[in-house]
């Protein structure tokens, strides 16, 4: 097949921050793998050695850049205009309250979709392989956290007040201690000597700081869809200490984390609570990879080729 994957976001690959990036880049590498034509449609400064890219411009009719001679449209987010060519929509955030979404839509993890009225979910995969090789022996002396600290529903505080109250070093990724906002939610956990602060890390970095921690504490206030932060620890060896929101209650099981909407429980946890690291890294390699990531959006590819919907109603963010 010759399939186009459309995305406006960031360029590709991704370097440091890139969710969306990511997942796509294993998917198009499978694909291409497989045999099938992949094309990159993303946005200007992109570059792939195994797939061809258009640079994506939002000043042109989106459809007038996709080849005619296109099989299946993979699109990133939802498109103002409905295309001919049989195609689905990868919704890979929460939807405004209310807001209708195209029938095929896939959505990134059973509970995401459940909340929307649907049934259709594909769990995103990593291309490991393009990771460097874990050393499971290394040792393990701090916590992590792994997000957008500026976010507030990713709850950095609520991570330091964790370290704070077991008496860990957590180290953060993705986030500056002096940002004035997150100073004002909790000053006291966030000024704690117990935490260091790395800002936005590059991959080697990241990887590099993950391979010498405990584990990732991961208290988020909102329904995460899925999460890259938890598979990517977890493919460091670390296990996952997070609140019961989202994804994480079908992610994560009890050979690799720990789930609880309590703070305490948590911090008591973090103390107690002892995980095998190689089990960790086995349980993401083996189930979120992105060629099993891709042998599912194939099947939902052939459904919609074949003429059947992948919803049975249009979802919704319900």
């Amino acid at each position: 097949m010759k399939i186009v994957i459309v995305d406006r976001g960031n360029k590709i690959p991704a370097s440091n921050y890139g969710g969306t990036e990511r997942v796509i880049w294993g998917l198009a590498y499978e694909l291409s793998r497989l045999g099938h034509q992949v094309i990159f449609m993303v946005p200007e400064g992109s570059t792939c050695s195994f797939a061809e890219i258009i640079f994506y411009n939002p000043e042109v009719d989106l459809i007038r850049l996709i080849p005619k001679d296109t099989d299946f449209i993979h699109f990133n987010f939802v498109p103002d205009f409905i295309s001919d060519t049989p195609n689905l929509i990868t919704m890979h955030g929460n939807p405004g309250k209310g807001k209708n979404l195209p029938l095929n839509t896939v959505f990134v993890s059973e509970n995401h979709a459940r909340r929307h009225g649907a049934e259709a979910f594909v769990h995103n995969g990593l291309l490991w392989e393009e990771y460097e090789k874990i050393d499971l022996n290394k040792n393990r002396t701090y916590f992590h956290f792994l997000g957008k600290a500026s976010w507030k529903v990713k709850n950095v505080a609520g991570a330091a007040e964790i370290a704070v109250k077991a008496k860990q070093k957590l180290k953060v990724l993705g986030g500056n201690r002096w940002k004035l906002s997150m100073l004002k939610r909790n000053p006291y956990y966030l000024l704690h000597t117990n935490l260091e602060f790395l800002g936005m890390v590059d991959d080697q970095t990241k990887m590099k700081v993950m391979q010498e921690s405990k584990g990732l504490i991961f208290p988020i206030l909102w329904d995460e869809p899925f999460g890259l932060a938890i598979i990517e620890s977890l493919y460091a060896g670390c296990p996952v200490f997070g609140t019961k929101r989202g994804s994480l209650p079908e992610l994560i099981n009890e050979e690799v984390g720990f789930l609880s909407d309590s703070i305490d429980e948590l911090s008591q946890a973090v103390i107690e609570k002892k995980f095998n690291s190689e089990i960790c890294h086995m349980y993401a390699n083996e189930n979120f990879n992105s060629r099993k990531m891709t042998e599912k959006y194939l099947y939902y590819y052939n459904e919609i080729l074949n003429g059947r919907d992948i919803n049975s109603q249009v979802p919704k963010n319900i």
